[in-house]
This record gives structure tokens, sequence and C-alpha cells, in this order.
């Protein structure tokens, strides 16, 4: 096949995807809606930025010379422009302006598309691949991945992204939710009769050679090997793997540790993704809880194993969500997933036995879940068995990828 994926070329998701399909032998060509480094075995990769995605590419001089005129380093500025309320900020922009961008990159998206003539046209998210994807209208079958947020957040935020989400999910030839909550709101966003659904994990599904109950514990990041020897081997370890994001309650999180620390004052907090995010140093300070969180850079998937299977529990509080693929390679590590209680977050935990779900707003509730799930080691253990056995039949990325295939040929057809 030849397959053009509309994505945000950066996006470990669009790219677990991509390389797949690469692998197994088809020709594949990628417009990226952000800036992003090369990726081997692609036909053809071309930029075309959209909802001010543009911004990305800003170079490093550019935040120094802001920064001087602020009065502080760029990398300062950088990290104090990452945190919660500035990607909301962010993200209303994007909601109430993005739209307005996009009849200038579908004649970009068209020219593309005249020129490598796809099979079929993957866009992966509705905000802004999708919208993009059913402005150029490619005359190839189209088929649009919903993510976790597209319906319950972006949809409605304002009335043009509510008319691009409706215009985009009606010229959808097949249409891939990550949960079957998706799945059913489809139909109120202007899903055409009889179009394909497919519901699969937003990234095709969990690598097991890479996220299981056992595997190496040498990490390759120099940060994350010095943090985990400074913890104490019998330590508990609390890991949030969310990073900031505007639907992330990390407030509740960030509150939530002394509360935790007073009833286990030995439990330590691992944080990837925070790193130089000035607003996670500003908790920790504020809080007083320094000695027992470790901020820490992005990880590789295998890193990120590592830190999943040293931690008993994780922490996922969110106000909106799909399934997160933090939370499914979680639970394929055995660890105990918190989370917020959302519907479709409902399809994968059984609150009290599998995990626990949880008001996202409330930082005594989710302390009171971490310690009871740290204290009570067989509802752990069961968990885990359970967990681990439920990702194996759900969401193996081999499966996955061979039913979304499956569905390429379905469309082809």
């Amino acid at each position: 096949m030849k397959l053009l994926y509309i994505a945000d070329g950066r996006s470990p998701i669009a790219l677990n995807w991509i390389q797949h399909f690469i692998e197994t032998g088809h020709e594949v060509h990628l417009l990226s809606t952000f800036p992003c480094g090369p990726l081997a075995g692609l036909a053809t990769m071309t930029i075309v930025p959209v909802a001010f995605s543009g911004w990305a590419r800003r170079p490093a001089r550019a935040w120094r010379r802001v920064g001087e005129q602020a009065g502080s380093s760029g990398t300062d500025l950088r990290a104090a422009l990452t945190g919660a309320g500035t990607i909301r900020l962010r993200t209303a922009l994007r909601h109430w302006l993005g739209p307005l961008t996009l009849r200038r990159a579908a004649g970009r998206a068209r020219e593309l598309i005249s020129r490598t003539q796809p099979d079929l046209v993957h866009a992966m998210r509705i905000p802004f691949e999708g919208a993009l994807a059913a402005a150029c209208d490619p005359g190839s079958p189209l088929l649009i991945s919903v993510w976790g947020n597209d319906f319950t957040l972006h949809g409605p935020a304002s009335p043009l992204m509510r008319r691009l989400t409706h215009r985009a999910v009606a010229r959808a030839d097949a249409l891939h939710t990550d949960c079957q909550r998706d799945q059913r709101l489809a139909s109120g966003w202007s899903l055409r009769k009889g179009t394909r659904v497919v519901v699969l994990p937003g990234n095709g599904g969990v690598r097991a050679e890479v996220f299981s109950r056992s595997g190496p514990g040498r990490p390759s990041d120099p940060e994350l090997a010095r943090a985990l020897k400074r913890i104490p081997p019998n330590s508990p370890t609390v890991v949030n793997p969310r990073g900031f994001r505007g639907y992330v309650r990390s407030d509740t999180f960030f509150r939530s540790i002394p509360q935790v620390l007073a009833a286990r004052p030995g439990v330590a907090f691992l944080c990837p993704a925070m790193r130089g995010i000035a607003e996670a140093q500003d908790w920790i300070e504020r809080l007083g809880v320094g000695q027992s969180v470790h901020l820490l850079p992005q990880l590789s998937p295998a890193d990120m194993a590592i830190v999943f299977r040293r931690s008993q529990v994780s922490v996922s509080v969110a106000e909106h969500d799909g399934t997160p693929n933090t939370l499914l390679e979680a639970m394929a590590c055995g660890t105990y997933p918190i989370a917020g209680d959302l519907e479709s977050l409902r399809e994968w935990i059984e609150d009290g036995r599998t995990g626990s779900l949880i008001d996202p707003g409330d930082p005594a509730v989710l302390a009171r879940a971490v310690i009871r799930a740290l204290e009570d080691e067989p509802l752990r253990a069961e968990a885990g068995r359970q967990n681990s056995r439920l990702i194996a039949e759900r969401a193996d990325y081999a499966a996955g990828m061979a039913q979304a295939e499956a569905v390429y040929h379905e469309l082809l057809r």
C-alpha cells in the first residue's frame, strides 16, 4: 500500500503506527503538522504547520533574546512557559484562532496528495490533523484516529472547533477510537451511518517486549539512574507518568504528596517529563517535599518500563481522557493504577479491585487512594496479575497492528 499519514511527527503514538507499516514493506509518506526530525524508511516527509504549530521551530537564540528582555535566561523562560496554566492558554489560542490557519495549510496538503497519490490517508487525531485532511478532501479513502480528548475537550471548545469536528467526522471513511465511549459519542458528531469504526489503543497497543512485569533494571538515562540510586531499595515508590498537560490535574497530584508523606514518610515520587518545568519546581518548594520528589526528563519507552516496574503505584488524574497509553503500559508492568473517574477509564479499571478511580480535583481522596494501595500488598498483587492478563488479551501491539492493517485493506476494497 501507498500510505500518507497526516500526524504530529514528534508523537510516539504516530511513530508507532508509521514504523510498523514501514517495517512491513509499505510505502509510507508523512505530512507532519509539527517540525520534527527525519525518520528512516519514509518515502517522503513534508512539514505543514497548522494552528501555530510552526512556533515549535523557534530557535534557542530566540528564547535567549526574549529571556534577556525579560531579565532571565532563555532556558528559565522556556521552563516557565511549559506549566499547566500556559499550556491551557496556548490550547485556548489554538481553539479560537487555529481553525483560521487551515485554508492555507490545506492548499499545501493538496499539493502533497497530488504528488504522492496515496492509496489511503490516515489522519491521527481530529485537531488539527483530521480537520486538515477533511479540509483538503483527498480523493483516497480517509481514516481518522480520534484521540482521548477530541470529543470531550477540543470539539466543544469554540464554535469553529465544533464545526471542524463535525466536518472531519462526517468526511471520514473510517474512524479509529481508543475507547468504546468515543465510538458512542461519534454519532453525535456527524458520523455517517455505516462508517467503519475500529476500537484500538491509540498507539496500536502495548509492546510486550518492552512493557512487562519483568525486564532489565539498568536505565539508559543518567538522570533516572541517579534518581533511582538515591531512593532506598525498599522505599515505596509512586510514579506520575503524564507530565504537564492542560487537562491533567498536576495540582491535585502535588497537593496530595504531603498527605501521603504524613502517613508514609519514606515514599518516593518519580515524575518523568517534569525536569526543568518551573511550575513543578515551584510546587516542590512551596510544599517542602524536595527530598521525596524526583523530577525526571522525558524518558525512552525502555526507561519508562523500568520506572513502572520500580513503582508500586501509578497516578494519572485527568479531567478528560480516552485510554492513556501510559495507563496501559503501567498495567502491563503490574503497577497499580490510580486515575480520574471517567467513563473511558471504567472500560479498563474495576474500581477498588484492579485500580482506583477518583475525583481528579480532590487531593485528599488521591492521597487516601495512594496510601491504601501502598499498604495493601495483596490488593496490588492481584490487580497486577489481572491487569497484565487484560493487557495481553486486549491491548497487544502485534494484534492491534494486524487489526489496523486489516482495516486499511478493507477500506481499499
